[in-house]
């Protein structure tokens, strides 16, 4: 039989003492809050006995480390798929507070921002939701006997809610519903995922958290 469950989980805090728009950048690893984190949504599940019999990471550092106290957890092997990649940016590297106005600036840049819907500055909607399904489907073809846990990164774990329920992909990144360690719960339904719960593990952490990085 196919995977009962697939949980999308978050990554935790990334200790980003500069505010950098970090995007796929090597060196960008967990803050200790950030492995606290981590840890706390694996001890969740364990707490609710999920049968946890797959364990999926992007290939980033701050993924692969959130899923550790997973692998702990439930004594499984880390497999990296490159499809829970974060999204390419245009911005990536810059401090995370630059604005529209310091962008119209520069007038070499107007391109990437032309196109919103889109984005016009990264990797498009529509492709982020493509292959994070696809790395959906597939987990959920090739687990047996279990759950399927996907530790990935905001904008792709919010491409798949959209997409499951029906939303358009294009929206305000300030009102994405998808903390830092949280846990996405889909359910296989005839031909279709749908969305069965979402929880925040790691909830009495997060006012100390810095979530600034993220694409």
């Amino acid at each position: 039989m196919p995977a009962q469950q697939i949980h999308l989980v978050r990554h935790g805090e990334v200790h980003n003492p500069d505010h950098v728009l970090y995007g796929r950048l090597e060196g960008f690893g967990l803050s200790e809050l950030g492995h606290r984190m981590a840890a706390s949504s694996a001890a969740m599940l364990a707490q609710q006995g999920a049968p946890v019999a797959a364990l999926f990471a992007s290939p980033l550092q701050r993924t692969r480390e959130s899923a550790a106290p997973w692998a702990a957890e439930f004594g499984l092997p880390v497999q990296v798929d490159d499809r829970l990649v974060e999204p390419t940016n245009k911005y990536e590297g810059r401090r995370s507070d630059f604005t529209v106005a310091k962008q119209l600036a520069v007038p070499a840049e107007w391109p990437w921002i032309v196109n919103p819907l889109k984005p016009s500055w990264g990797e498009a909607y529509v492709s982020i939701a493509a292959r994070m399904l696809a790395a959906v489907e597939d987990a959920w073809s090739t687990t047996e006997g279990g759950d399927a846990v996907l530790v990935s990164h905001q904008l792709p774990i919010w491409m798949v809610h959209r997409s499951v329920t029906g939303a358009r992909l294009f929206h305000d990144p300030r009102r994405r519903r998808c903390s830092l360690s949280s846990v996405t719960t889909l359910e296989r339904r005839g031909d279709r995922f749908v969305e069965v719960g979402y929880q925040d593990p790691a909830s009495e952490l997060l006012a100390d958290a810095v979530d600034l990085g993220a694409v």
